[in-house]
């Protein structure tokens, strides 16, 4: 049975993941920022960091901070996708 990750780790591994798609070199070759696995590799991370936090607002118990804190994760992933991809 996989372990369960408390809801701040979780806060941490998915603001992590969208740091590695900031840090994630574009490639010098080829089409650069539309290069087709660049862009994956980044929505791949956004949506890891998605998946990391998705289910918390669902769990029972959860405080109006941590939804809060959710939204505010779903914001700066759009934000990243904004500032990287486009």
């Amino acid at each position: 049975m996989a372990k369960l990750i408390p809801a701040t780790e979780r806060f941490e591994r998915a603001r992590k993941l969208i740091q590695q798609a900031r840090d994630l070199p574009v490639p010098t070759t080829g089409l650069g920022k539309s290069d087709f696995s660049y862009i994956a590799n980044i929505k791949d991370l956004f949506r890891q960091a998605r998946d990391m936090v998705k289910f918390i607002p669902q769990t029972a118990g959860v405080s109006v901070e941590m939804k809060e804190e959710v939204k505010k994760v779903y914001e700066e992933i759009e934000q990243a996708t904004r500032e990287i991809l486009y």
